[in-house]
């Protein structure tokens, strides 16, 4: 309806009525008093709607700048460059870009979320205080992609310090767990007191790698190492008390090697023993109780040992010629035995120093004892000689003739060659002797005075022969020619098959019992034995070695049978 038909209306109503001009003229004038209330209140909400939208649009602006700014934007695609057109035209040019930086940045905002709750966690991880984390709030005035990868460059970092930590954390809790294994030690309960998360049934990623834990870790390592040293000591040092033990005791290879895990590592390093039990207490308390049960057998078995060593000890100074008082030495060794003042391993180790001086001695001897045997054989083979050449049959063919005329020969030969042997035998006794300033004795009998009493006797007994040749001639020119020498002579005393023999125990029958030298006939050095058991300190000769006086030479010299001489 129009206003025009409106009025019509009214107006033909009124005439019905009857209404008067006033009443007409009243109501037409409260009829325009209300339309212009309704223009004006129409007007006033069409100002108020466009200033409604231009603060729309100036928020949609500003909000527009703000986007752009937090979101590091510059410029942006679908900004409208223009401000042309209507207002709400305006409003929906703007809308639908102001709708797109609002979800990049709820999608902002949730990456820089993500990557601070990471460095949040990291970060207290390596505090140490994980369980602290406070709400995390998000910046939102920059998040611009700059700052993001800025937060991912230092998350990255963190991700390598931890990742670092957590190697170290799992080589150190690696290295407690070889250490507890080698000390026999629970690693259960050593790891966890340091921190609960460190055991085996943990995540690798939920472990602690906080500055406590790496602290307290390399510290349980280090003493951990410290005992490891420290027991290895200990072990070493009762495995040399082992050894020891078991050489002063000859303890037989089956018993020792009971204990070969303990003296298997005498000589290795601290790294060098990785072994599992290796330096457990109880193997440590294995081996002490077995060292004290050794340190008591001992005691028992010292007298055993130490004899046996002292026989050792006479047996070289047997074998090299020297002579020592034995009694006196056993004697000694029993006296400082029960007196108990000398440590058992220094007295044999005193002993042992005595064997290897002896065995130093023996070989310094050798050389020269060696000739000695070779001359005590030649002077054998001398007196077989003798006693062959006053064998009237030995030319006769009898059984083994062609084996005694071979030997014979070779006797000759050998002794020819005795003085040149003295000779030599003297010249290196006496260097021997000036290079130690000592006396070289044979079974306590000095050499030099044997070899010379040997070579006077030959000398003698050489003298002897030659008179008695001599005599012999003189008997034979008188039996044929008694008239150039008178009368006829007396009868000659017989002269017996007297040989040169040798030094004796106690000298000849027809010579001094001074100086008289004794080389045993056995050649092999071993010791003579006197009835009362001990070993006779006097030297074994060659059966030809005699000591004859002049006067025994003289009484022979009327004898009537020849003596053959040597060739």
């Amino acid at each position: 309806m129009s206003v025009s038909s409106g009025l019509s209306v009214i107006l033909q109503i009124w005439d019905e009525v009857g209404e008067t001009d006033d009443e007409r003229d009243k109501m037409l004038l409260q009829i325009d008093q209300e339309c212009l209330d309704v223009y004006k209140r129409k007007v006033d909400h069409a100002v108020k709607s466009r200033a409604h939208l231009l603060q729309a649009l100036a928020d949609a602006k500003v909000e527009l700048s703000r986007l752009l700014s937090a979101l590091g934007e510059k410029t942006y695609v679908g900004v409208p460059e223009k401000t042309s057109g209507t207002i709400k035209e305006q409003l929906a040019a703007i809308a639908p870009t102001l709708e797109k930086l609002w979800k990049q940045k709820d999608d902002r905002i949730k990456d820089f979320f993500d990557v601070q709750s990471q460095i949040q966690k990291i970060s207290s991880e390596i505090a140490g205080d994980s369980e602290q984390v406070e709400s995390l709030i998000v910046d939102e005035s920059d998040l611009s992609v700059k700052k993001l990868d800025e937060f991912h460059v230092q998350l990255q970092e963190l991700q390598k310090e931890k990742s670092d930590r957590l190697h170290k954390v799992l080589d150190l809790v690696s290295t407690v767990h070889d250490l507890c294994a080698v000390l026999g030690m629970d690693f259960f309960s050593t790891v966890t007191e340091v921190h609960p998360s460190l055991d085996d049934s943990t995540g690798v990623q939920s472990k602690s790698i906080s500055n406590d834990t790496l602290s307290n870790l390399a510290n349980t390592v280090l003493v951990l190492k410290e005992d490891k040293k420290q027991r290895l000591l200990k072990l070493q040092e009762l495995a040399t008390q082992l050894i020891d033990l078991w050489n002063l005791m000859d303890t037989p290879e089956e018993e020792r090697s009971l204990f070969d895990h303990v003296t298997c590592n005498i000589s290795a390093s601290v790294d060098e023993v990785a072994i599992p039990g290796a330096l457990a207490l109880d193997l440590i308390e294995q081996a002490e109780v077995e060292v004290e049960r050794l340190d008591q057998l001992k005691a028992s078995k010292m007298k055993e040992i130490s004899f046996k060593r002292q026989a050792e000890l006479e047996d070289i100074y047997a074998r090299a010629h020297v002579e020592i008082d034995t009694e006196a030495a056993r004697e000694k060794i029993m006296g400082l035995i029960d007196s108990g003042n000398v440590d058992p391993a220094e007295l044999l180790a005193d002993m042992d120093n005595q064997i290897v001086n002896a065995k130093e001695e023996a070989h310094s001897r050798k050389e020269i004892l060696e000739k000695v045997e070779k001359w005590m054989a030649a002077c054998e083979e001398e007196s077989w000689l003798e006693d062959y050449n006053r064998d009237d049959n030995r030319y006769n063919a009898s059984r083994g003739a062609h084996l005694n005329l071979k030997r014979a020969e070779k006797a000759r030969i050998l002794v020819n060659k005795i003085p040149a042997l003295v000779d030599s035998l003297v010249a290196k006794t006496r260097a021997w002797e000036q290079e130690r300033d000592t006396t070289f004795t044979y079974d306590g009998v000095p050499l030099l005075a044997m070899l010379d009493e040997y070579m006077m006797l030959r000398h003698d007994r050489e003298e002897e022969k030659r008179r008695l040749r001599d005599q012999k001639k003189f008997h034979e020119q008188m039996s044929k020619d008694p008239e150039v020498f008178g009368s006829t002579p007396s009868p000659v005393r017989p002269l017996g098959p007297k040989k040169v023999t040798g030094p004796r125990a106690n000298g000849s029958a027809n010579g001094p019992a001074s100086r008289r030298l004794s080389l045993n006939s056995h050649q092999n050095g071993s010791k003579s034995t006197s009835k009362d058991g001990k070993r006779d300190a006097r030297l074994s000769a060659p059966v030809n070695y005699v000591a004859m006086t002049k006067d025994d030479a003289a009484s022979h010299i009327s004898g009537t049978e020849p003596i053959p001489s040597t060739p």
